[in-house]
């Protein structure tokens, strides 16, 4: 007699596989694709948004204070001023023009000498040299066989905080363009991770453009953050394709010695160990690597306001810079002081101070050779 034996249903192996919480594996080339795919959308975001966000800087242009790390701009700036402009003028607020209006500045002023638009302002309110370097490698890239205008402000090596050798910790400005790891910079203590961050927002223009993003309209915060802070507001309706226009000076600003005449002793740092020099040098060299043609506009530092030990000093180091330059065969001008009514403070000049300063150029034999020698042609 057969016995039909009681077997239970086979379960097949897909079955049993997902009550195990088994997932799938796809072929390689599906998982290659989905990222090529990924790396795409990544790559054409930012690429797209400049069609639908209007940016059209003109002559008298100069980065919005709001704006002024906001590095996805500047590049953004960079790419427009060097096919627009001959002469592109880099530096900190002095350049930037920090108690005058745009059409006010350094920039403008050559420019009215001129007779026309040569100049650019691509100056950042309070970038220092050693940010300044990696400003000019990783956002100034489309500076190239141009005529660059590199003013260095002495205000930066005054004392070792300015200068960064500070083993104290405080917040500095642009600290996402400096150094991240090597060298050290013994008052920059971020953590490791953010530091990474800074490292590979540099070379990714999606990561630069979403900081862009945040700035721009959600005042600095991730999304979340703002939607909280907005009582849920949709963030669809901050996003207005506007961006912020530069300000204009709503009042004049005094001399510096209207508000105070007490004469200051300025702790210079020795410039051979001077960290922002270092820098200041190595912006040359990137530059010139770029195959741009340089001029060095050193200051014009407040010396009414030094006392005679700081004053004597100052003196050595304008000594030792002139001879850098010299030995490295780079044109250079070393203004004298401006007249001390002329400045707000111990490095920004006035209006009156600018179109002086403009004049020291414009007048001087080194100068004119350096705006009539033409741009290294590209290759």
């Amino acid at each position: 007699m057969d016995h039909k034996e009681n077997k239970r249903p086979r379960i097949s192996t897909s079955d049993e596989e997902q009550k195990q919480g088994y997932i799938p594996r796809y072929p390689l080339y599906l998982n290659l694709l989905s990222a090529l795919v990924l790396l795409l959308v990544l790559w054409a975001i930012p690429h797209v948004w400049k069609q639908v966000e209007p940016f059209h800087p003109g002559m008298d242009y100069r980065i919005p204070y709001v704006l002024s790390e906001d590095y996805w701009i500047y590049d953004r700036y960079c790419q427009m001023a060097a096919n627009q402009f001959e002469i592109l003028i880099l530096g900190d607020s002095v350049v930037w023009g920090h108690y005058v209006d745009p059409d006010q500045v350094l920039s403008s002023q050559l420019n009215h000498m001129a007779g026309k638009p040569l100049f650019a302002n691509m100056g950042i309110d309070g970038i220092h040299p050693v940010a300044m370097a990696g400003l000019v490698r990783y956002y100034g890239q489309a500076i190239s066989y141009k005529k660059v205008l590199l003013c260095f402000n002495p205000l930066w090596i005054t004392s070792e905080k300015h200068d960064l050798q500070s083993r104290k910790e405080f917040r500095f400005n642009h600290p996402r363009l400096v150094p991240q790891f090597f060298p050290e910079i013994p008052c920059y203590t971020e953590s490791a991770s953010v530091k990474i961050g800074n490292l590979m927002e540099r070379h990714s223009q999606f990561l630069s453009w979403t900081r862009h993003v945040k700035t721009v309209y959600f005042e600095g915060l991730d999304l979340s953050s703002w939607v909280q802070q907005k009582s849920y507001q949709n963030p669809c309706r901050a996003v207005t394709f506007q961006l912020p226009q530069p300000r204009i000076t709503e009042q004049s600003t005094p001399p510096w010695n209207i508000r105070s005449a007490t004469l200051q002793a300025f702790p210079w740092v020795k410039l051979e160990t001077s960290f922002q020099w270092q820098f200041f040098r190595q912006t040359i060299r990137i530059l010139e690597k770029r195959d741009n043609t340089v001029f060095v506009l050193i200051g014009s530092f407040n010396e009414h306001m030094m006392d005679q030990t700081s004053l004597e000093t100052y003196r050595i180091i304008q000594a030792q810079i002139a001879s850098w330059l010299q030995t490295n065969q780079i044109p250079f001008l070393l203004p004298s002081s401006l007249p001390s009514e002329f400045y707000a403070d111990a490095s920004h000049p006035l209006t009156a101070g600018y179109a002086l300063l403009a004049n020291h150029l414009w007048n001087d034999e080194s100068f004119q050779i350096f705006l009539c020698k033409p741009n290294n042609e590209s290759k």
